[in-house]
Parts: C-alpha cells; sequence; structure tokens
C-alpha cells in the first residue's frame, strides 16, 4: 500500500512544496498487486487488468480510482481493443495523415519536436467524419466507459489525438498534462493550492496502442507515484526534476489494441523512437469532465466589441493598469480551449493565445477598435473546426 503523503495544507502552494526531496519521497513507492484484486500483473510498479468484464463493475471502478489517485497513477488494460477494430482505425487515421501532408499542413507537438512525427489534432470527429462505422465500433469499447465513468462520471466528453512517433524521433520533454500542465509557468503560483489538486480531477488521459511497442519503439515514459506531488505542476520543468525523471522513468511495453491510462498530474512523456522499422502509432486520448462549462452562453466578442472604446478612455484617463485588466478579464474569454489546434497552435508557449490576451495586447499597442475586431475575427476563424 502506498504511503500517504502528509503535505500540510496551504492555500498557495511556495517553494517548501516543490522540493525535489519531497518529490522523491512521494516517488519512493512499490505497487503491490495484492492491492489491487481486479489486476493480474504489476509490472515496473505500473497495475496491468485484463479487459474482460468484471463481475463486480462498480468493485472495479473504485479500485481504478484508489489507484489513479494514491496508488502508481497509471494502469494498463490488455487486449481492450480487438485487432479487426484496430486495424481498420488505423487504416482510416493513416488516410487522413495522407490527406493532411497532400495539403501541405503539419501538425505540432506541445511537447515534441516540430516535425518530426505525425499527428492529427481533433482526430475524435476527422475519424467520424471520414469513417462513421469505424468510429462507431471503435468508441462503442466498454473499457474506455468504464475508466472514464470511474474518473469523471456519466457523460463524459472525448477528444483524441493521433500521433505517430517515427523512427528517429525524440523523446517529448517530460510533462503533467491539461489544464494545469498548459498554463504558463510564471503564472502557476497564482492559483491556489486546491486548484492544483482539483486539476487531474477534470480530465483522463490515455493512449491506445495501434501497432505492437516495444521499449525500443520508446513507448511512453512514466512515473509511477509522481501525481501524488502537490508541488508538480509548478517544479515539472526544472532541470532537476527532469533530470530525476530521466533516471527514474519507467516504460511499459504495449502490444497493438492495449490501452494505457493515467492520471493528467503524472509525470511522462513519448520516448525516443530507436528502432529502424517502427512508426509508433497511438490513438491519445483526452476524456473531460462534462461539469467545465458556464451556466450561461455569452456572446464575448460582442461584448469586447462593445465596451473597447471604454476601455480606451479609461486607459487615457490614467485609470490604474489593474482596474483595465480586470474589466477585461470580466469581458473576454480568457481560456484558450477547446480550440482548432490544427491551425491555432501554441507559438512560444504551451497553449495558443486567449481572446483575453488579444485584447490586453490591442490594449498595451493602443489598437483601435477596427484593429482590434480584426485581430479578434482572425482569433475567432482559428478556432472554427
Amino acid at each position: 500500500m502506498a504511503t500517504p503523503l502528509t503535505t500540510a495544507y496551504r492555500p498557495w502552494i511556495d517553494e517548501s512544496d516543490c522540493g525535489l526531496d519531497e518529490f522523491r519521497a512521494a516517488v519512493a513507492q512499490d505497487t503491490d498487486l495484492a492491492d489491487y484484486p481486479h489486476a493480474i500483473d504489476v509490472r515496473d510498479n505500473v497495475l496491468v487488468y485484463p479487459a474482460t468484464a468484471p463481475s463486480d463493475r462498480r468493485a472495479l471502478q473504485a479500485e481504478l480510482i484508489r489507484a489513479l489517485t494514491d496508488g502508481p497513477g497509471v494502469v494498463v488494460f490488455e487486449d481492450a481493443f480487438s485487432t479487426a477494430v484496430v486495424d481498420r482505425a488505423s487504416s482510416a487515421f493513416y488516410a487522413i495523415i495522407e490527406a493532411q501532408r497532400a495539403a501541405g499542413s503539419a501538425a505540432g507537438d506541445h511537447f515534441g519536436e516540430p516535425g518530426a512525427n505525425d499527428r492529427i489534432w481533433n482526430a475524435a470527429q476527422k475519424l467520424a467524419l471520414h469513417a462513421p462505422d469505424v468510429f462507431a465500433h471503435y468508441y462503442a469499447n466498454d473499457t474506455i466507459a468504464v475508466i472514464s465513468e470511474a474518473w469523471l462520471g456519466p457523460r463524459y466528453q472525448v477528444t483524441s489525438q493521433v500521433n505517430v512517433v517515427n523512427p528517429g524521433s525524440k523523446q517529448q520533454v517530460p510533462h503533467r498534462d491539461y489544464h494545469l500542465g498548459f498554463v504558463a509557468p510564471d503564472d502557476l503560483a497564482a492559483y491556489p493550492a486546491h486548484l492544483h489538486r482539483m486539476s487531474p480531477m477534470l480530465t483522463l488521459q490515455g493512449a491506445v496502442a495501434h501497432c505492437d511497442m516495444p521499449v525500443e519503439s520508446g513507448p511512453t515514459m512514466l512515473l509511477p507515484y509522481s501525481q501524488r506531488f502537490l508541488g508538480g505542476y509548478i517544479a515539472f520543468n526544472r532541470p532537476e526534476f527532469v533530470a530525476f525523471f530521466d533516471e527514474h522513468h519507467v516504460q511499459a511495453p504495449l502490444r497493438s489494441g492495449d490501452a494505457l491510462f493515467f492520471n493528467p498530474a503524472l509525470y511522462h512523456g513519448a520516448g525516443t523512437n530507436e528502432s529502424t522499422d517502427i512508426n509508433r502509432m497511438a490513438n491519445l486520448l483526452q476524456i473531460s469532465s462534462p461539469f467545465g462549462r458556464a451556466m450561461e452562453a455569452l456572446d464575448r466578442t460582442a461584448m469586447v466589441r462593445a465596451i473597447y472604446p471604454a476601455l480606451l478612455a479609461m486607459k487615457a484617463a490614467g485609470r490604474p493598469e489593474r482596474e483595465l485588466h480586470n474589466v477585461v478579464v470580466a469581458t473576454a474569454e480568457g481560456y484558450p480551449f477547446p480550440t482548432n489546434l490544427d491551425i491555432d497552435q501554441p507559438i512560444g508557449s504551451l497553449a495558443p493565445a486567449s481572446q483575453v490576451d488579444v485584447v490586453l495586447a490591442a490594449l498595451a499597442d493602443g489598437a483601435t477598435p477596427q484593429q482590434l475586431d480584426v485581430a479578434m475575427r482572425d482569433k475567432d476563424d482559428r478556432r472554427v473546426p
């Protein structure tokens, strides 16, 4: 059984929560198969489950919740997808990739070397439109449902991105994932500690293997138990943490049809493909809570257009920058997602600019309402699927 963490509650995360020694203690755990009666194996601290339907679905889900929260943070389901389903989906994905290449569109990677891999952003929608029957058979899969319901409850929302890591492609920078994993490092400490605890509960990360993935092909690097470290979102990109990850991570070889799921706060990253002939394809699942939405639908673009002249007047009158910032945040859309990452790709950051960023930049430059309108229209156009 994993040792409980003893980090005292604090309203904010500070440097005392980001020490390497505390991190080392958090991950220095051994996974005991006896603590997880539905699992069939433990490999390098990673729990392995069969894809067969359990006799007690709720008991399995309770076990998965514990595994993802206080346990190793990562599980593998063997043979979660049949060969026929995977092969049909792979053929469809390669057809989409060829169409992207023919169109001259290149898809970047948040944490990898640009241009080294083939990626399909918004792969769920593209598969549904390209091959509806393939999509239906693929997402009828009950393994996805079992673990998604366990982590997020019913009515979860599925998105996916297909990643093909070609021979010779280098590993990703180890990281945590969406939501706080995509916030600029300088802004992370401004989020109170309870949001650092909550962020991993809003999404579930998964990967379905679309080919056999021996270690030399670079399957996902994982650091079991690292999701337990409170200061991880702030600390993950510090050199000493990257070095620790490089020394202690594990990799779970997968067979075609296996599915891996993990807490988004788990330190992870795609590995280097050292093979000469394996184009390592995975369908990366990002499954979201349905609750991360406002109650009302507002036309924030219209709101910004309406109040921007007033903002310019307030700036000219010498109102404090903080007050102008408050107006912009209350008016514009502050989150850049969801967006169309085919054309609204991050440039120099983990996430594309939000509408708030666009308005603040225009205000700082003294842009006219007409100039802001062009910038916002361009931004809105990039978000359209």
